[in-house]
């Protein structure tokens, strides 16, 4: 599975230019802990979350952005974003398309494919997801052959 049939899309976002105290509002208003920060080309330059709002001092985004970001693509594996936000132990990752934010993938983003396992029931392929796929991408069996499975967090 994609990141593309996953993200959150549109993004909130904020430019540097933001006051600190309008982060927070913004953040409390959209119920979100965290906002890419963003040039008027729709770069990615940071991320201001909650964390960086209590830690650190400053009167604008820029000023209290961690610029040290991560960022996938639309065509990367949900599996490898899980992977990473477990081994850097982060929340959330925004996703760019040509350099330009398009998406952002967050934890209960991919906790929410976790839930349901489908199984091809002519070849055994599984595949993860809210629904099965058109095709299976071994057999090519049409997605009516495809028997759901409660999947167990973590497996």
């Amino acid at each position: 599975m994609k990141v593309k049939e996953i993200m959150t899309t549109p993004v909130i976002s904020a430019p540097t230019s933001m006051k600190s105290s309008d982060v927070a509002a913004l953040l409390r208003s959209r119920r979100i802990s965290a906002v890419p920060v963003t040039d008027a080309d729709g770069n990615v330059l940071g991320l201001v979350s909650e964390y960086d709002l209590l830690a650190r001092s400053g009167g604008t985004a820029g000023d209290i952005m961690t610029s040290a970001v991560v960022t996938v693509t639309e065509d990367t594996e949900v599996d490898d974003v899980r992977s990473l936000l477990i081994d850097r132990r982060i929340r959330r990752v925004p996703v760019v398309a040509g350099g330009k934010l398009v998406g952002i993938v967050s934890r209960s983003d991919i906790v929410g494919t976790l839930a349901w396992e489908w199984v091809c029931e002519v070849c055994g392929e599984s595949w993860r997801g809210d629904s099965p796929p058109e095709a299976c991408l071994k057999c090519g069996a049409g997605s009516e052959r495809f028997a759901r499975q409660t999947q167990l967090p973590g497996t």
